[in-house]
């Protein structure tokens, strides 16, 4: 590890930070960095080689500033006993610690107070927010947007690459873990978009997506080869849910007909989602709904003109939408719909026949239209000239099944008027982009604890929240471990050490 520094005496420590009216160690090896771009040899030097070198030499110069620092506040420290009312704690010794920074590992000792009756304690770590873990907080941060997006052993490749630290990805794993913890608190405080940003339609959606799991090793065949079937992992599903504002948006049937089909728009620009905040969990879709629902109450008031809930069918996630946001209209995906009348097209004409884009055309203008019973009968009635058990039969009935038990949910052509979203494209692209892409990176299988782990800090920054989440959580640990508020008066002064 880069910059790991063996513990020194109390007189060698103050020996390498000792401080005059002109200068410190730390301000002269500024001064040889600020040098070494000056210098002769400097007016041969590529920019890249330059660039390389100069993260090196900051880091070290950071690693010793950060023992100037720390050098300054254990020095400060006053010995005289602690008292708190009737309790008192005698100074016992220095007692040292490890923290490994940005920059690398640092040790250092702090003054320790220790009564029999009352225990121990060390009352720097509470005025520098010391974190339980030896890992500094800037530092687990960010391996954590690494690991977010890549899997920990890229991510840690990177900050091996970039900085020099090895880090384990055990050590990243739990501290994810132990972060995630404070995401629901972190978004049950936070206040909703301001009234005159929001737009007049509440809008809620919901689907699932299948994490790939790690199987038992009891679970497993012990066989040459798997039969079919017969995985070597399973999934779990991930529920991904999503809750924004958005304006009216009013169309025709054909205006839909002509974007999915890709004819020349017809309609104005659609507005955009406004506040849109996304999660995604395995624990069930019952406890999902419930978060939902919660988020939804934070966005309600009197700006609010209609509720749409979005699915994509699954008897299973409508029940829950109806259950737990009574007071939304429940809307099936268009692009569902679409979906499978093009299975039913294919069944009837083929891949390559011309007639079947026309007649899906048809059978979805007339459904945008709410002209739903119309289509089912098409397809209850097709069958009859096709052979019973036939592979085209069977997908026209599934098809018509689908429909008839959605019905309740195709009324688009009020919903186009209404000026309400009929697709779930924001929830889809939480589906990929949230939990695909990181969950099915090749070769990822996952135990439901770290799944969720990464799903949750991965919504956090996908939210925009990765600041003040982090801000959050430092403050509410602070709390729990020292039984007051933190000091956040450096914040207010840290702007005039800002180098321009």
């Amino acid at each position: 590890m880069m910059g790991v520094v063996h513990h020194q005496s109390a007189k060698e420590e103050a020996d390498a930070f000792q401080l005059d009216s002109h200068d410190t160690r730390a301000a002269g090896r500024f001064r040889e960095v600020a040098g070494m771009v000056t210098s002769p040899e400097a007016a041969t030097a590529p920019l890249d080689q330059m660039e390389r070198s100069l993260l090196r030499q900051l880091l070290r110069l950071g690693l010793k500033l950060l023992k100037l620092f720390l050098h300054s506040r254990v020095a400060a420290e006053s010995h005289a006993p602690m008292r708190a009312g009737r309790k008192c704690w005698p100074y016992h010794s220095q007692k040292e610690r490890d923290y490994f920074s940005i920059f690398g590992k640092v040790t250092f000792a702090r003054a320790y107070f220790y009564s029999a009756r009352h225990g121990g304690k060390c009352p720097l770590d509470e005025a520098l927010s010391v974190p339980e873990h030896c890992y500094s907080d800037l530092l687990m941060e960010s391996a954590e947007v690494l690991a977010g997006d890549g899997s920990y052993q890229k991510g840690l490749q990177v900050m091996a690459r970039l900085l020099d630290i090895d880090l384990s990805e055990a050590a990243v794993e739990t501290t994810a873990a132990e972060q995630a913890q404070a995401v629901e608190a972190f978004s049950a405080q936070q206040p909703p978009p301001p009234v005159k940003e929001e737009g007049v339609l509440l809008v809620a959606q919901a689907d699932g997506k299948g994490v790939p799991l790690v199987r038992p090793t009891a679970e497993v065949p012990r066989t040459v080869r798997r039969k079919k079937g017969d995985t070597k992992t399973r999934k779990k599903e991930a529920i991904a849910t999503a809750v924004y504002t958005i304006d009216r948006y009013v169309r025709t049937p054909q205006d839909v007909v002509n974007a999915l089909f890709r004819k020349p728009a017809t309609a104005d620009p659609r507005p955009t989602p406004r506040g849109k905040r996304v999660f995604a969990r395995l624990d069930g879709k019952a406890a999902a709904l419930e978060r939902l629902a919660a988020w939804t109450e934070q966005r309600e008031g009197s700006h609010i003109r209609g509720r749409v809930a979005l699915t994509e069918g699954a008897p299973a996630l409508q029940e829950h939408m109806r259950t737990h946001l009574p007071d939304f209209t429940l809307v099936l995906d268009i692009l569902h719909v679409n979906e499978h009348l093009w299975k039913a097209g294919t069944a009837l004409y083929g891949e390559t026949n011309p007639q079947r884009d026309a007649w899906v055309e048809t059978q979805l203008s007339d459904i945008l239209s709410s002209r739903v019973k119309t289509v089912i009968r098409r397809l209850e009635t097709l069958p009859q000239n096709l052979p019973h058990s036939s592979a085209a039969c069977r997908a026209l009935r599934q098809v018509a099944y689908y429909l008839k038990r959605n019905q309740p949910y195709l009324d688009y052509a009020t919903y186009l008027r209404r000026g309400w979203p009929i697709g779930t494209g924001v929830v889809e692209g939480t589906c990929r982009h949230l939990v695909k892409d990181r969950m099915e990176l090749s070769g990822m299988r996952w135990t439901v604890p770290g799944a969720e782990a990464i799903l949750t800090l991965r919504a956090v920054n996908e939210n925009g929240d990765w600041e003040a989440f982090h801000t959050f959580r430092r403050a509410q640990r602070h709390q729990r471990l020292y039984g007051k508020p933190m000091n956040t008066a450096w914040l207010d002064q840290a702007e005039r050490f800002q180098i321009n």
